[in-house]
């Protein structure tokens, strides 16, 4: 149950860029997607929000941190990037998180981590220069690679913010009742940021093209808000709860291949036999990066805090995740 979870997770989440970019490409401002989605979710989201009011009062620091990084950030970034790269690569960039937290902890807060997890590191920046082409001069825009590597920082931003907020000491806060608060904390930052009175509502009664088929604008509207949202953190946040986090991460990177493939057939997005195999070797980077974090308790953590980062991963990503 827990792994087939997981997958419906990783499902979700892997479609938003896809359901996304039509809107995009049809006259949508990024920033004004990303705010109907997350408002949209808010929405769906507040009846948790009002069982776990308590929360406001025991975490504040941790709601603020989700909403302004997990939520607004990762996905206004993510959603900006994939209007100037394709999703695939987009995603692909955003899954150097692992690898930057394992950067974060050794240089920055000069701790140890394994070969393993320096193996990780190493595999992923090389995957990515592949992703990239490097070789040909930068093949992809410049602009919309460092929106993307946003996203990722934005993940590791909530990482290490969620590992210095964490006290053993205290009851662990309920997983929906964080996302339900840092979905309406992420809507209330991008209105002030997004300015939706400005947006062009003809698009949303509109019909957009994706690769040569028309699909109606609201039906996209509501996959991106009930699927690749809400569904997708909920289920996320559960399959936590039966696996380990470390199994849950690991299933989490199908995420950056669904996406590729569907934005490959839904989009007509064509990557290259290097892309692919460079794709193939981030993701396999980020697992390694992913499977060496300890258990729960761990004297020595390697990834940003043991479980209590791994367990969160699922609810940050967004991004896409």
């Amino acid at each position: 149950m827990g792994l087939g979870l997981a997958l419906v997770s990783a499902l979700a989440f892997g479609g938003s860029g896809v359901a996304a970019k039509p809107l995009i490409e049809a006259g949508l401002d990024p920033l004004h997607v990303v705010w109907l989605r997350v408002a949209g979710a808010a929405l769906v989201m507040l009846p948790l929000a009002v069982r776990h009011r308590a929360l406001l009062r025991r975490r504040p620091a941790l709601l603020a941190g989700f909403g302004l990084l997990g939520v607004a950030g990762v996905q206004a970034f993510y959603f900006a990037s994939i209007s100037r790269i394709p999703v695939g690569v987009a995603l692909l960039v955003e899954y150097l998180a692992p690898a930057l937290v394992l950067g974060w902890v050794r240089f920055v807060q000069r701790r140890p981590v394994t070969r393993a997890a320096a193996l990780g590191v190493v595999l992923a920046v090389g995957g990515l220069a592949c992703v990239v082409e490097v070789w040909s001069g930068l093949g992809f825009d410049a602009l919309g690679l460092l929106l993307a590597l946003g996203a990722a920082c934005c993940q590791v931003g909530y990482f290490v913010l969620s590992d210095q907020g964490s006290d053993a000491a205290d009851e662990a806060p309920d997983p929906l009742g964080v996302i339900a608060y840092g979905l309406l904390v992420g809507a209330a930052v991008l209105t002030v940021v997004a300015r939706p009175w400005t947006m062009d509502r003809s698009v949303l009664t509109a019909t957009v093209d994706m690769n040569g088929t028309p699909v109606a604008a609201g039906a996209l509207l509501a996959w991106i808000v009930l699927v690749a949202t809400v569904l997708a953190y909920v289920t996320g946040v559960v399959s936590v709860r039966r696996l380990s986090p470390q199994v849950a991460g690991v299933v989490a990177c199908l995420e950056a291949v669904i996406a590729t493939v569907l934005a490959w057939v839904l989009l007509g997005e064509h990557l290259s036999a290097p892309q692919i195999i460079g794709g193939a070797v981030v993701l396999l980077g980020a697992l390694i990066a992913q499977s060496t974090a300890p258990s729960k308790g761990a004297a020595e953590p390697v990834a940003s805090g043991a479980g209590s980062a791994g367990e969160k991963e699922l609810s940050v990503r967004g991004t896409a995740s």
